[in-house]
């Protein structure tokens, strides 16, 4: 019962996931149509700027809901190995973050 009640979670989460990712996809069509038509500068990085804010909040959300699933099992675990290497990928998304 639990699984079904975690794969459903899953789902509502993956469908959420997707509709932010398709709004950004839209604004991001609209950001080339603006530099196409030649739009005020200010105006296109604002929406770039949204852009941006958009996929960072995505971004978030997945990596929450890896930390909440993937790791967590990771670190219950019995295999040391598995842990180990869920905790370097969280390092290197970190290290990633601050390089951008």
């Amino acid at each position: 019962m639990e699984s079904a009640v975690k794969k459903k979670e899953e789902n509502v989460d993956t469908k959420a996931t997707l509709r932010r990712l398709k709004t950004v996809e839209g604004h991001l069509r609209g950001i080339i149509r603006m530099v196409e038509e030649d739009a005020y500068c200010i105006d296109i990085i604002r929406q770039i700027q949204a852009v941006d804010g958009a996929l960072s909040k995505v971004s978030g959300q997945i990596l929450e809901n890896h930390l909440n699933s993937c790791v967590i099992a990771a670190i219950q675990g019995n295999d040391k190995e598995e842990r180990q290497r869920v905790l370097k990928e969280i390092a290197e998304v970190f290290d990633m973050s601050t390089k951008v």
